[in-house]
Parts: C-alpha cells; sequence; structure tokens
C-alpha cells in the first residue's frame, strides 16, 4: 500500500517533537522538498518547504494538526478560482451545445467523454458523441460501443477520414434530432505534432461556422501521473485552441496528487473535473478543499 503525502511528510519532519519548537534543520527541510517533488509539485515544492520552514520557525506550528490544516489551506491556495460546480456552457438552448474533448491518446479521453455524457443524461440531457478520432486505430468502435451502453447516438466518419467532417456531420445530426449536447472526441495523433494541432484548428472553425457560438467548450484531458508530458501537452493544446477547462486523470491515488497543483499553476486554466476510479460514476467536480483533504488524509 502506497504512503500518502501526509504520511510521509509526518515520517521525514515530524517524528521529532522537538521539530515545533526549534524548526527544521537543512537535511530535513530537504527532505520534505523531495516528498513533495515525488508528489510532483514541480516548482511549488520549493515553495512550500520554505515556508513551512518559516512557519516553524516563527512557532506558529505548534502541533501535527496545525501543521495539516496549515499545509491544505497553502495548497488549496494555490486553486484560485477553481471552486467549479460542475456546470459546463451549454449556450442559449437554441441549438446544439458543442463541447470539444482534446488529449493525447492514452490519457483517458473516450472514457472521459462517457462519463460526462452519463453525468449530462443525469442531468436531463439528451447527448450525442462524435468520433472525430479517426486515425486511431478501434477509437470510433471503442466510443460506438460507450454509445451504446449510454443509450446515445454516435456520428462515426470513416477511418483515416476529415476528423471535421466527423465534427460537421454530429452538429447537423444533433440539430435535426433536437439533442442538447454534442461530445467530440478529437485525435489524440496525427502524423505530426504540427498536423494535429491543424487538426484541431479545422474542427473548431467547422464547429464555429455551423453552430454559433461553438465550440461552447473545450476541455483538455490529461494524465496526472506523467508529469512534466502534461505541461508540455497543455501547453500545445492550448496555444492550438482556447481551452475552457482541464480534466485530470487517473488521481484514484494520492502518490502523484501534487500534479494537479503543478499543472492549475503551470498552466493557468481552471481545473473542472478530475477522474478518480474505473467506473462511470468516477467523475468528480474539482473541489479544491475535498482534494486537499484527501490529499492530506491519514
Amino acid at each position: 500500500m502506497k504512503r500518502g503525502l501526509w504520511r510521509r511528510i509526518k515520517e521525514v519532519a515530524l517524528t521529532d517533537v522537538t521539530v515545533l519548537v526549534k524548526g527544521l534543520d537543512h537535511d530535513t527541510l530537504e527532505e520534505v522538498e523531495r516528498v513533495l517533488v515525488e508528489a510532483d509539485f514541480g516548482s511549488t515544492a520549493l515553495e512550500l518547504s520554505e515556508e513551512f520552514e518559516q512557519q516553524l520557525r516563527r512557532g506558529q506550528l505548534k502541533t501535527t494538526d496545525a501543521v495539516r490544516t496549515w499545509l491544505k489551506q497553502r495548497i488549496a491556495a494555490y486553486l484560485p478560482g477553481d471552486g467549479s460546480t460542475g456546470e459546463l456552457n451549454l449556450g442559449d438552448g437554441k441549438g446544439p451545445a458543442v463541447v470539444l474533448v482534446l488529449g493525447v491518446n492514452g490519457v483517458g479521453k473516450t472514457t472521459f467523454i462517457a462519463r460526462l455524457a452519463h453525468r449530462l443524461q443525469r442531468l436531463g440531457k439528451t447527448v450525442l458523441l462524435a468520433a472525430a478520432d479517426t486515425f486511431r486505430p478501434g477509437a470510433s468502435e471503442q466510443l460506438a460501443v460507450w454509445a451504446e451502453r449510454l443509450d446515445a447516438p454516435c456520428v462515426t466518419g470513416a477511418k483515416g477520414g476529415d476528423p471535421a467532417a466527423v465534427a460537421y456531420d454530429a452538429v447537423e445530426a444533433a440539430k435535426a434530432r433536437g439533442i442538447d449536447v454534442v461530445l467530440v472526441d478529437t485525435a489524440g495523433r496525427l502524423h505530426t505534432h504540427g498536423d494535429l494541432m491543424e487538426e484541431l484548428k479545422k474542427i473548431a472553425r467547422v464547429i464555429e461556422r455551423r453552430c454559433e457560438g461553438a465550440p461552447h467548450e473545450s476541455l483538455l484531458v490529461l494524465d496526472g501521473t506523467v508529469g512534466q508530458n502534461a505541461l508540455q501537452q497543455g501547453h500545445a493544446f492550448a496555444d492550438a485552441v482556447p481551452v475552457t477547462g482541464l480534466v485530470i486523470t487517473k488521481l484514484d491515488g494520492t502518490a502523484k496528487g501534487g500534479a494537479v497543483v503543478r499543472l492549475r499553476r503551470e498552466l493557468g486554466i481552471p481545473i473542472t473535473f478530475i477522474g478518480v476510479g474505473e467506473s462511470l460514476d468516477d467523475l468528480e467536480v474539482f473541489d479544491p478543499e475535498r482534494f486537499t483533504e484527501r490529499l492530506l488524509s491519514d
């Protein structure tokens, strides 16, 4: 069983109660920073460890409970404006709302689409899925299976076909059927990195021409366990399409929970949802306080 962040911090820094009186020595401070780096906090690790030391030296943290409370408050403060209610921009109701779902292959993009569709259905919305990832083998079939399970229509295209054409057909189908929301599964890999980004721009342009205000949301799915790679992906996608929210997946443990703070701070994009398990219901609206409570649970 993996030790949580709070337990590891206690083991390296708080086993001796005199620390809460005298403060941390240099070696212990480095150990705290190492624990935070291993939890994927990135540059925030140094800030946190230094602020922790200052709080101890000022005598403002006299008990382990006080340390834990301070850490929770400080980490939550790195996540400004993320008190999401899970409400998405679904337009004015005069036509279908279009949500682009972005992300490289392997981050859990298709599964997220299924979970989001399930969530929207529970809110009384009708949903259509668009399999615009025409290049990954099996991607359309995978989304079609989810659509069948969810009893939702799914628009697909020819293998290797034009993803923008699939998005176009999906919007037209939604208009004809009176569907509330179109979820577009975009490509996660084309022949080159540049090709992928140009394809995303094309999809956005086509949708915008066919549906006023679309895309209403562009959600970027990132794997919370891959560190620097997720940051690079985030910057690349945000440069191609205005990203309205982040979805951080594979957070069923706290070993790499610092990635949430790192991605929010360095990309500057609010976190909308996090994936915390394997079932359709394991999609949580991101709440900083609940997240830090879990991250620093005992």
